[in-house]
């Protein structure tokens, strides 16, 4: 398919459909270089039809503005408990478990049952609120500079006293996940506080709902191939889950 125009409609129905596309993929659907395939990207964000991304491309703003944590838990709030449910269902007796900020992990704190002897490490004050009234957990509130919008600390206290602590898991939600460049979160600290989260713990799990592939936050976490496992819902495309299980990454759809 060397016709410009036929080129690029079929970009805009491929990306319609998966919501983003990657250059490398484009080449070898369309048998063209990379060089091509990036002019057409160009052509069609100058026409307001894409955003291009590092990599590839994507059919919404992949930008993500920081927003209350009080307006996030009501968006996919469906996909959210089902992401909630199933990462509670990892929650082993006796577990040590690291829980970050934000409002999947919220839904996934509401969902563990009692536990006798389970022991949660949080920054986030929602996460510990949903907590609290269970007599067998016990929850350690990491202390620091509370982000408002977030309801978590960040800062180099809560990093310094992560130092101390190993556990199994860490369920960590982000802002969004872009197959070539990785996890981001809004806030650039919040950044540096997940980094120690994943350095304290022997497992790392993604709580994110599909609306966060594709995005692109300020602050970088980590590289894709740095997790275990990511828990999402059934709207992410097949395309996106091949790619990440080719990392080497779990990829749980409920």
């Amino acid at each position: 398919m060397s016709n410009l125009i036929e080129r690029h409609q079929h970009i805009i129905e491929l990306i319609k459909k998966e919501g983003n596309i990657k250059v490398t993929d484009l080449c070898q659907d369309l048998n063209v270089s990379s060089v091509t395939i990036r002019k057409d990207l160009q052509f069609l964000e100058d026409k307001k039809l894409l955003f291009r991304t590092h990599g590839g491309a994507t059919i919404s703003n992949p930008y993500i503005a920081d927003r209350h944590v009080d307006e996030k838990v009501t968006l996919q709030a469906i996909e959210k408990q089902r992401i909630g449910e199933y990462a509670a269902s990892l929650v082993e007796p006796n577990d040590c478990i690291l829980i970050a900020s934000g409002t999947t992990v919220q839904f996934f704190a509401r969902n563990i049952t009692a536990n006798e002897g389970l022991t949660v490490v949080t920054s986030a004050l929602n996460v510990a609120l949903e907590l609290i009234h269970h007599q067998g957990v016990e929850v350690i509130q990491l202390g620091g500079l509370m982000r408002k919008t977030s309801a978590s600390v960040t800062g180099v206290y809560a990093e310094t006293v992560l130092q101390d602590f190993s556990c199994s898991k860490l369920f960590l939600g982000v802002d969004g996940i872009d197959v070539n460049f990785g996890l981001t979160t809004s806030n650039m600290m919040e950044a540096l506080l997940n980094k120690k989260m994943i350095s304290a713990a022997q497992k790392t799990i993604i709580l994110a709902d599909s609306s966060k592939f594709g995005k692109l936050g300020f602050g970088k976490i980590c590289p894709l191939d740095d997790i275990e496992q990511i828990i999402t819902d059934s709207n992410i495309s097949e395309r996106t889950v091949a790619a990440i299980e080719a990392m080497g990454v779990e990829v749980t759809v409920v």
